[in-house]
């Protein structure tokens, strides 16, 4: 009886974030490094309310793919549009294509997190963050080019959206660590009584 107590006072918080509330989406964007913006991601989607942490999160990753399409498709037109710097429009190509591949990782991760492998939905999402530091440093390898602004801004956005979506992921890849623990330490029987 007490291991049963001891449980339930543990899976408390536990079950806050993933049992749909009134709160879910503050409880949520409370366990990440960049609230403001998670609730104000969140709240912005009509489609979040009801829904549980994972559907949270998925919006979270739909909203850093639609970044990642429409940052390619900015580069794509500035390459287009710059007149006779071929330099230029050869570094805004691969630049394009490094977004390209981060809404492909992004993409990616939604199955991952949808079969709970959430290693490699980690590693996606990283995959996703480290391809804008790729098309930053194709700009350093080129010392009379001046990285864009525009570019520096959608860079931390994507950066900064895919931190929100791995700590949201560590909260999970945590709570099945958890209960992998507690079904080798207790067992079947004891998981089905809480």
């Amino acid at each position: 009886m007490s291991s049963f107590f001891y449980i339930f006072l543990v899976s408390l918080p536990l079950a806050s974030l993933t049992n749909g509330d009134a709160d879910l989406i503050q409880k949520t964007c409370k366990i990440t490094n960049y609230y403001d913006l998670c609730v104000s991601t969140l709240e912005s989607d009509p489609t979040s309310m009801g829904l549980d942490t994972k559907g949270l999160v998925l919006i979270l990753v739909r909203v850093a793919t639609a970044n990642a399409t429409n940052t390619s498709t900015f580069l794509s037109s500035e390459s287009l549009s710059t007149t006779n710097d071929t330099t230029l429009k050869k570094v805004l190509k691969e630049c394009s294509d490094k977004y390209v591949y981060a809404g492909d990782a992004l993409r990616a991760s939604v199955q991952d997190l949808a079969s709970e492998s959430y290693d490699y939905a980690s590693m996606h999402v990283m995959a996703a963050a480290d391809y804008p530091n790729a098309c930053h440093n194709t700009f350093i390898g080129y010392p009379k080019l001046i990285y864009p602004q525009e570019i520096a801004r959608r860079e931390d956005a994507l950066k900064h959206l895919c931190d929100l979506i791995l700590d949201i992921i560590r909260y999970f890849d945590k709570l099945t660590v958890f209960f992998l623990w507690y079904y080798n330490f207790f067992g079947a029987k004891k998981i089905a009584i809480v």
